[in-house]
């Protein structure tokens, strides 16, 4: 075993079953699930009153001690890498990471190494204290291979807990940018027509779908609108390219996190992201309303345009309001310069949201 035991006693009018009693009286400092209190009490783990008792059903009353020995933490079946990190904020709970294009999150059958918890094992060693008994990075949400930006990571149960909740009741503000084809304009018919897409005051366009697996593509998302999980984006142009306009900076704020929710939502009210190899149809620029090196850059920009520019949360440990941004990589930087017709040279690298 590893640590000393945590005692917490039972408090009034327990529920009848100890299972039931462990998981409402537990302290919340501890951050065990359900699920990791079940696996302790048949583990063993659990002694009531002095004594060691598996049963669930097992009945407690007010007041008995309850002693779990906590094991140290399992080492992870993932293997740790030495894999460069632009670090942006880190302390003993969390870590928020700027992730690079072509970095996956989390390892899968057709990407076992090389991803950012493969780097996390390696850079943050032994300061894992464990999440759910293993001594990993806690993942609460994702981007995209492809997307550039923020992304925070827990270090501990506590956090993991904490940071876990806060995404569940949307209320992380998160916002990226995104280039895409056209400008949303509250003037254009088409828009108005779009299932799901309305305007809120400042020229806001609210998309409001639910979201699903594809029904002949597994590997893609669709709007649907019987069913799916409910998803909705804000997008507010930034700045407009082409004369006339024909393509579109914007600022995209995530009310819920779904997979490929900006990329599927933008597609769908027809202004899908320069360089989506997945949702971005055919679409090409205008020509006409372009400069040659505008329209180069955007035919060669080889990832979907989409940047995880800030990120903001209430830490679960200190209580702190933690607010981040995230410079543009040099890539979509690159684009942007074109699409004004600028070089990058003396360019601003940060847009101001």
């Amino acid at each position: 075993m590893g640590h000393d035991p945590l005692s917490f006693r039972i408090g009034d009018d327990p529920p009848a079953r100890l299972d039931k009693a462990l998981a409402r009286d537990v302290p919340e400092a501890a951050a065990l699930s359900r699920t990791r209190l079940a696996r302790l009490l048949a583990e063993g783990a659990v002694r009531v009153g002095g004594a060691v008792t598996c049963d669930a059903k097992a009945r407690v009353a007010a007041g008995d001690l309850v002693e779990i020995d906590m094991p140290a933490p399992l080492d992870s079946h993932v293997g740790a890498e030495e894999i460069a990190l632009d670090v942006v904020f880190e302390d003993a709970h969390l870590i928020v990471i700027d992730k690079s294009a072509g970095m996956v999150v989390h390892p899968a059958p057709g990407s076992p190494r090389g991803t950012l918890v493969n780097a996390l094992l390696h850079h943050c060693g032994d300061t894992l204290s464990g999440v759910g008994g293993t001594r990993r990075p806690g993942i609460v949400h994702r981007i995209d291979k492809d997307t550039t930006g923020l992304l925070v990571v827990a270090k501990t149960d506590v956090a993991h807990h904490g940071l876990a909740a806060q995404f569940e009741a949307h209320s992380v503000a998160r916002s990226y940018l995104a280039v895409v084809h056209g400008v949303p304009e509250p003037g254009d018919p088409r828009l108005r027509g779009v299932r799901g897409a309305a305007f809120e005051p400042g020229g806001v366009l609210c998309l409001t779908t639910g979201l699903a697996r594809h029904r002949t593509d597994r590997q893609r998302q669709a709007v649907t609108f019987e069913g799916g999980r409910h998803a909705v984006t804000r997008a507010r142009v930034i700045e407009r390219f082409g004369h006339p306009p024909a393509a579109a900076l914007l600022e995209c704020r995530l009310q819920t996190g779904r997979t490929h929710q900006i990329r599927v939502h933008m597609a769908h009210a027809g202004h899908a992201l320069i360089g989506d190899p997945v949702y971005g149809g055919r679409r090409k620029l205008s020509q006409k309303a372009l400069t040659p090196g505008a329209i180069d850059a955007a035919r060669g920009f080889g990832r979907q345009a989409l940047h995880a520019a800030s990120l903001g949360f209430t830490h679960p440990v200190t209580g702190q309001d933690v607010r981040l941004e995230a410079a543009l990589p040099d890539d979509l930087a690159g684009l942007l310069a074109a699409l004004r017709g600028e070089t990058l040279t003396g360019m601003q690298d940060r847009v101001n949201l």
